[in-house]
């Protein structure tokens, strides 16, 4: 994994981001964002419900674009990037993990981990999704299906998934949202380990104050600006 020697890893400058409703017309969601963090750190953004901190996330992945701002990680600016340079640059140093996992229910916990080298054109080799696969501690059910496994067995396959491409930048949106409080700590757990030991970068949004409790560093969306 190669890192930038610039302090800012990630770099935020004034991100704006708004929707046209039919029923309510315009709605800012965010307004005027802007923060920096540093390789190898962790950042939890926290807020309530519908405070846009998925859109945030999403913008970060290059899922959806700005009205007006700059996002720069690792000395890419990915606001200025085309389609096809920031789809190329989010398969490759990107990765997400979701709340609902996003496992596809056809493919094995094997599968679902190589998903992302294939959908770069890259083959997967036996020991990529068997040591990943270990480090989650489900080898012995790599070839169950999504629906044979448990809430918290289908996050740490995705939790593997994500790791396959070795990205630079780990986000997760609301990673423990939908397991039971034991669940989500051990996947906490998991998750932070990882990280320190991939020397990744992560975000993280999250209504959880414990779990964002965790993160180096803390910051609240509130009427569309982080405080």
């Amino acid at each position: 994994m190669s890192l930038s020697t610039t302090a800012r890893f990630v770099e935020v400058e004034d991100l704006h981001k708004s929707y046209l409703l039919p029923e309510s017309g315009r709605i800012n969601v965010l307004n005027g964002v802007s923060f920096s963090l540093e390789a190898g750190s962790t950042l939890a953004v926290t807020g309530h419900s519908g405070c846009g901190k998925s859109t945030l996330l999403a913008l970060l992945a290059g899922l959806d674009s700005a009205d007006h701002g700059r996002i720069t990680i690792n000395g890419s600016v990915l606001t200025d990037m085309d389609a096809r340079s920031l789809h190329r640059f989010r398969t490759a140093h990107l990765s997400i993990v979701f709340q609902q996992f996003h496992l596809l229910p056809h493919l094995t916990a094997k599968e679902n981990v190589c998903l992302p080298l294939e959908l770069q054109g890259r083959h997967c080799p036996s020991e990529v999704w068997h040591t990943l696969l270990g480090r989650v501690g489900l080898t012995a059910r790599r070839d169950h299906l999504p629906g044979q496994l448990s809430g918290g067995e289908c996050q740490r396959v995705a939790i593997a998934r994500a790791l396959a491409v070795r990205p630079l930048l780990l986000l997760a949106d609301e990673p423990t949202g939908n397991l039971d409080l034991e669940t989500g700590r051990e996947i906490a757990d998991l998750l932070f380990e990882l990280v320190e030991q991939e020397q990744m970068t992560m975000i993280v949004v999250t209504h959880n104050e414990e779990l964002a409790a965790r993160c180096s560093r803390q910051l609240r969306l509130a009427h569309g600006v982080l405080r």
